[in-house]
């Protein structure tokens, strides 16, 4: 397994705003793999940047001898796939499709998308969207980025993320399924599955191989249960032990990206050395 830092851990990440080369010398003095960079529809990466930005990032990441195989789209959150309006929602599946492209371009194979939300802890203006119909509108925004995947050769990564939706690994293996391509799946994050109250190892073993493609990690105190919950790797309740080895039983080797949040001077050397100690368990 690849251990892996988030561009949004980076200080200036979550704006878009530091430049990609900072923050991969940043990552790499930090000992990481890999960076996982985010896209938006503003800032060093975004959903009209050109080819060859792109294929300078890629390159910048050759140099510094960094893997980068996945990117982050937190674009649902400000244009969400199934908001009621219908308009939002095409937008929405046009701009996760430019994203699409502009990851291939980057070299990586995989994208994360939030595939939409009921509601949003800290957007009080959206919703509550009916649960039914945000499904299925969910459902037709994956089902329409799914040939756009399969064409650019990129792996779109569903993560269920505070959103209000699936909050069980059956549901949310069904709702994968039912997408019906070989380059629709799930992104994992498990801090996220214990902030909804479950388990994740069990969440890893029911979606198996064939449905997680790439693995986000946090840490969560589940006697706080809020967004306030999240904290350093090691300092929560995240079963780690069983968690790796429910990741080695479903013979997961792909990256695992820590996305920590928010910066500061020493997150990312913390973040590493936490890493470390998870992976040898």
């Amino acid at each position: 397994m690849k251990l892996c830092i988030s561009y949004w851990s980076v200080e200036g990440g979550l704006a878009n705003t530091r430049p990609v080369a900072e923050a991969m010398s940043e990552a790499k003095a930090a000992g990481f793999d890999g960076i996982e960079l985010g896209i938006g529809t503003a800032g060093v990466l975004h959903t009209q940047s050109d080819q060859a930005t792109c294929e300078s990032y890629r390159k910048l990441a050759e140099q510094h001898n960094l893997a980068l195989e996945s990117v982050a789209a937190g674009l649902a959150w400000g244009c969400s796939p199934n908001d009621p309006n219908p308009a939002t929602r095409e937008k929405s599946i046009k701009l996760h499709a430019d994203a699409l492209q502009r990851a291939a371009w980057l070299g990586a194979t995989a994208m994360l998308m939030v595939p939409g939300a009921v509601t949003i802890p800290w957007d009080k203006a959206y919703g509550p969207v009916k649960y039914d119909q945000a499904v299925e509108w969910s459902r037709h925004a994956a089902k329409q980025l799914a040939p756009v995947a399969e064409r650019v050769g990129v792996h779109l990564c569903l993560e269920n993320v505070w959103n209000g939706m699936f909050y069980s690994p059956l549901e949310f293996a069904a709702f994968i399924d039912s997408i019906g391509s070989p380059n629709v799946g799930a992104y994992f994050d498990a801090g996220n599955v214990l902030g909804y109250h479950q388990h994740p190892p069990h969440w890893i073993e029911i979606l198996g191989a064939t449905r997680i493609r790439r693995v986000h990690i946090k840490d969560f105190k589940k006697d706080v249960g809020n967004l306030s919950g999240f904290c350093d790797l090691l300092a929560g309740d995240m079963p780690w032990k069983q968690t790796m080895a429910a990741l080695r039983g479903i013979g997961y080797d792909k990256t695992i990206v820590a996305e920590m949040m928010p910066p500061d001077e020493t997150l990312l050397q913390r973040t590493k050395a936490a890493m470390d100690k998870i992976a040898k368990m």
